[in-house]
């Protein structure tokens, strides 16, 4: 089969400088990406590979119409891969902004506890000093 097909689309963009800029480098985001790197180069052997199978069941089909089958497959199954990762990712951003709100609203009601305590603990300790004023 002709070349590698594209990989997913950048997600989003790099932040800072370039790597040899002397900018730090995340190691987590960059096992990640080397992880997702991996991932879609298999992902694109197991098309290929599948791909091959397929057309190998039509061995009355001429040589290139056979290629031209095997490549149609390879991009449909990669093309259905992409849409799969493009629905994960953007389920994780909900699911992740979802999180975030939520940790807000409990950080919100301890620090409104917190400070109810501390006024509450004020007030026990000044009000009784003076009404005997």
């Amino acid at each position: 089969m002709g070349g590698r097909q594209r990989p997913p689309r950048v997600r989003t963009p790099r932040q800072g400088r370039p790597a040899g800029a002397g900018a730090r480098v995340n190691p987590r985001a960059e096992f990640a990406r080397i992880e997702g790197f991996l991932a879609w180069e298999a992902e694109v052997a197991a098309a290929e590979r599948d791909a091959r199978a397929f057309a190998a069941q039509f061995p009355w089909l001429p040589a290139p119409e056979r290629e031209s089958l095997e490549q149609a497959y390879a991009a449909d199954r990669l093309r259905y891969a992409e849409e799969v990762v493009d629905r994960a990712v953007e389920r994780c951003r909900r699911l992740a902004a979802r999180y975030r709100a939520e940790c807000r609203r409990i950080c919100a009601r301890w620090a409104a506890l917190c400070l109810s305590v501390t006024v509450a603990a004020a007030l026990f300790a000044v009000v009784p000093a003076v009404l005997r004023g």
